[in-house]
């Protein structure tokens, strides 16, 4: 029988399966749901499901790649302890490898065939089942140029490409990719410093401009001052704002001198031909996930019975 995307969705929520293999069970199956979740758990694929809900917010960030292309990956665990292991690693290190020509895409990567055969999305649900713990592909991103480098840092690397926060850096020029690179790395030092929320202004979020405004005109016109001199305050007040966040116009943590920007112009010269900034990638381990606050207490309490 025909399966249906309501299908798949149905399956991966029953039994927290990646949608890759919930499509390739129910196609095993012939769309029998039952028989589907039976043959996820045949695979080891239902055991990695029983432990999904546990939050997995530590882990690595892997780097792969250089020169014109490369990418960097983040693969959680629940624990800091596994990303120690040598089998968790080795399983971060070659899904960044995969990513590189498989692209930004989270599910494509996960479909994607990984070093012996499998899919990555496969790969993992073994290891969760070896390792003993929750683990998951949260993200992936590919940067690439035509010409030029894409220099990449890992910050406090545990190991050759692994670490606790990537970055991607990408320059487009013709000339020296030694000396392009060099710059491209120090661009990605500042980046794992300073956190921009973009390249450029013109790539910063519409909505987060509008609210800085709107903030700033609240706060000018609490002052009592007419409205033209508040507008004056408030383009002030943004172009601080721009100084802060954007990567161009920070001041250049490598000299404390010159923005970004100027930086980059200023490296022309000695790479011997024009430099542009198409982007960068920051991937920071666990920001944004939810993590479980323990209460000691309250757990040994409930141990006791007294709770």
């Amino acid at each position: 029988m025909a399966i249906t995307a309501s299908m798949v969705k149905e399956l991966r929520e029953t039994s927290g399966a990646g949608m890759m293999d919930c499509k390739k069970a129910l196609a095993e199956t012939d769309g029998d749901m039952e028989a589907a979740i039976d043959w996820l758990r045949t695979k080891g694929l239902a055991k990695a499901a029983k432990k999904s809900g546990r939050i997995a917010a530590e882990g690595l960030i892997a780097i792969a790649g250089e020169g014109a292309k490369a990418a960097v990956v983040e693969v959680n665990a629940e624990t800091d302890f596994v990303s120690r292991n040598e089998q968790f690693q080795e399983l971060a290190r070659n899904i960044a490898a995969v990513t590189v020509d498989a692209g930004s895409d989270l599910e494509t990567i996960l479909a994607a065939k990984y070093p012996g055969g499998v899919s990555v999305s496969e790969t993992i649900a073994n290891a969760v089942a070896t390792i003993g713990e929750n683990m998951n592909l949260r993200r992936g991103a590919v940067m690439s140029v035509d010409k030029g480098v894409v220099a990449t840092y890992m910050h406090n690397a545990t190991a050759p490409g692994l670490g606790r926060l990537g970055v991607l850096v990408a320059l487009e020029s013709e000339g020296d990719a030694a000396k392009l690179d060099a710059l491209g790395k120090q661009i990605a030092m500042h980046v794992a410093a300073t956190n921009p929320m973009a390249a450029t202004t013109d790539a910063l979020d519409p909505a987060a401009i509008e609210r800085e405004k709107a903030v700033f005109s609240e706060q000018a016109r609490e002052s009592g001052k007419p409205e033209n001199i508040i507008e004056k305050m408030v383009e002030g007040r943004m172009r601080k704002f721009y100084e802060e966040v954007v990567l161009l116009k920070q001041t250049f943590v490598i000299d404390g001198e010159n923005t970004v920007e100027q930086a980059i112009k200023n490296a022309e010269g000695d790479v011997g031909a024009p430099i542009k900034l198409i982007g960068f990638v920051r991937f920071a381990l666990g920001e944004g996930i939810e993590k479980k606050e323990e209460d000691f207490a309250a757990e040994v309490a409930a141990a006791s019975g007294k709770a």
